[in-house]
């Protein structure tokens, strides 16, 4: 009896000492798919499509969508930052290094948002519109689909330096990648299942310049038909693009593993991930395995649609996705 009473006693405690925690001053609230469910029920309706219209228009949206939700969730958590245009006060992250000139569908989560907000006025954040508004371009293009933690407020400001302090680069080692990511919280499966978001969209020829001309991991004749949009002087037709998938770049599969076995990554931080490196095994195991990517991919969006999040009264929730308030 008093051995019963003491666990009793015990759980008691627990339970108080998580509630207190949950309570205790800085806490993080926990994001939930459900979070609108009560204030703005057509959310999902109104972003998908939204996002039908933009992949219908140009496949590869679905891809620019993707990619701008990592490069804000990687620049103080996701936080909708990367939507901020410079102005007199504020010098954001779309003209960093990695962004400038790259990052791509600003217009396309601004008439997302003016929808959702015509439904709801001042309840969604532009945050957590780009975290679902994401999560459909894959699954339109293919790929899979899952529920979206919600809750997430947009950042007030920003800064330049740290998009450039952030952002991994398409030079990268595997090591490095391992690195940046972890400092995330992000495991290395998780940065190899992430980085399979290269299966769809394209890369501008100034990011693979030196992977093409240089490096020797290379499918020779890969390596031959990209020096063909790309080339050898820097300056000289930088914007060219070519796809990150040589065969289905806008089918979101496991194609972009099965292209690294073969050496035909695009970038140089991509081969690095099948080269005779710390994650070779997983991304052979991705190749083989769609079905393993899908599910490890799901993982680690989830995952790093966590990172940092301003939740509660942090933030605010922007009437215009590109100004603070």
């Amino acid at each position: 009896m008093a051995a019963a009473l003491t666990r009793r006693a015990a759980a008691v405690a627990a339970v108080l000492a998580t509630v207190t925690s949950l309570l205790a001053p800085g806490a993080v609230a926990q994001l939930s798919p459900s979070f609108y469910s009560g204030s703005c029920s057509s959310l999902e309706s109104i972003v998908r499509s939204g996002m039908v219209s933009a992949v219908q228009q140009e496949p590869r949206m679905g891809a620019s969508i993707l990619r701008l939700f990592f490069h804000d969730c990687f620049v103080n958590g996701c936080d909708g930052s990367v939507l901020l245009d410079d102005s007199s006060t504020l010098t954001g992250e779309k003209n960093a290094g990695p962004n400038a000139n790259s990052l791509r569908g600003f217009e396309v989560i601004d008439a997302i948002k003016s929808r959702v907000d015509a439904a709801c006025p001042g309840t969604v954040s532009c945050a957590d519109i780009l975290a679902v508004a994401a999560r459909d371009g894959v699954n339109l293009l293919g790929g899979p689909s899952w529920g979206v933690p919600l809750g997430r407020r947009d950042a007030r400001t920003t800064t330049q330096a740290a998009a450039n302090s952030n952002l991994p680069s398409p030079s990268s080692s595997a090591a490095t990648l391992i690195s940046a990511f972890a400092s995330k919280g992000l495991d290395s499966r998780d940065m190899v299942a992430l980085s399979g978001a290269h299966t769809i969209g394209a890369a501008r020829c100034a990011s693979f310049r030196s992977r093409v001309y240089n490096d020797s991991n290379i499918n020779a004749g890969f390596a031959t038909r990209r020096r063909q949009v790309c080339p050898a002087q820097g300056g000289v037709g930088d914007g060219n693009l070519a796809p990150l998938d040589a065969f289905s770049s806008v089918r979101f599969d496991n194609g972009y593993f099965r292209n690294l076995l073969s050496r035909f990554g695009l970038l140089h931080s991509d081969q690095e991930l099948f080269n005779g490196g710390p994650v070779d095994s997983i991304a052979q195991q991705y190749a083989g395995n769609g079905g393993a990517f899908s599910a490890d991919f799901i993982t680690a969006m989830i995952k790093m649609g966590n990172i940092s999040p301003l939740t509660g009264s942090n933030g605010e929730i922007r009437n215009n996705c590109r100004k603070p308030n």
